[in-house]
């Protein structure tokens, strides 16, 4: 295996040695074993052969730009309203370099993070080296640079290499997405097995059930989420915050005790009862590491 970063339009494979993979695991407390259904075990298979596919190809058409919608047609009063108030509170346009979907996905994710942070009345943490894990394509990078303006931003993304219908992969979006941004960067890898210190860890929806797994077509394989929020833990500064944003209350029930487990206290949560786009209300919560 081999961790590919994309930064600047540069693409550097930095290889991973598999007996230091088992290692890392190993130190990090496997996974207890878990009990699949046959139809998750046959739905994992299917997804594994096409993962492994896409990692061996590595395929890529170059960097991908979307076209700027350079305005935003046909919004509600209140969607309008509420748009406006962060385009003035964060001096950001998403539109004018993305479409409409992406710019309006772009503000649903600042707005969640203003709303929280307001609720949850704590500090803004701002610079030093922000990681996401599980950034898709990063479409939403010129969210977490508004809002945490980073000296470095880092997207991990275990398959980036997956192709669209268009040919071109998650690695060529990101490159569109982050080539405006300083010091920004797209890692292809799973951030199990990444090691590198962090000030601010994010993570929107990461899996915490293994059905969501299969839904996003991905084998269970990579379903290690003692392992996912240990690292978390490793990686984090003393003083650092781990962001976490989950789908509902019950799945941020489970995120949580994991994130106790591997000894990350909360430092604040609220629940966005009223987010820019339809959908459960997601809870965000923030995490750093327990005094002792």
């Amino acid at each position: 295996m081999s961790i590919s970063v994309v930064g600047h339009n540069a693409v550097v494979e930095q290889p991973v040695n598999p007996q230091d993979r088992a290692r890392s695991l190993s130190a990090m407390s496997p996974e207890r074993a878990t009990s699949y259904s046959i139809r998750q075990r046959l739905a994992s298979r299917y997804h594994a052969f096409w993962f492994r596919l896409g990692q061996g190809l590595a395929w890529s058409r170059g960097i991908y730009r979307e076209r700027a919608s350079g305005q935003l047609d046909q919004l509600s009063g209140v969607v309008r309203e509420r748009i406006e108030r962060l385009q003035q509170r964060f001096d950001v346009r998403f539109e004018e370099s993305a479409r409409q979907l992406t710019a309006l996905k772009q503000y649903d994710y600042l707005d969640i993070l203003e709303q929280a942070w307001s609720g949850m009345r704590l500090p803004r943490s701002r610079g030093g080296v922000v990681q996401d894990i599980g950034s898709s394509n990063f479409w939403y990078a010129p969210v977490l640079h508004t809002f945490f303006r980073p000296a470095e931003l880092l997207g991990i993304e275990v398959e980036g290499h997956r192709i669209y219908l268009n040919g071109y992969s998650r690695l060529d979006y990101a490159q569109g997405y982050i080539h405006s941004l300083p010091n920004a960067q797209f890692i292809v890898g799973d951030y199990a097995y990444y090691e590198r210190p962090a000030d601010i860890v994010t993570a929107w929806y990461p899996f915490v059930t293994p059905d969501p797994v299969l839904a996003w077509r991905l084998p269970l394989s990579l379903f290690t989420p003692h392992a996912l929020f240990s690292r978390i833990a490793r990686n984090l500064q003393p003083h650092g915050r781990f962001v976490m944003i989950n789908q509902g209350r019950n799945e941020a029930t489970i995120a949580a005790s994991l994130c106790r487990k591997v000894g990350l206290a909360r430092q604040g949560s609220c629940e966005v009862t009223t987010p820019l786009r339809p959908r459960r209300p997601p809870v965000l919560s923030v995490w750093g590491h327990a005094q002792r």
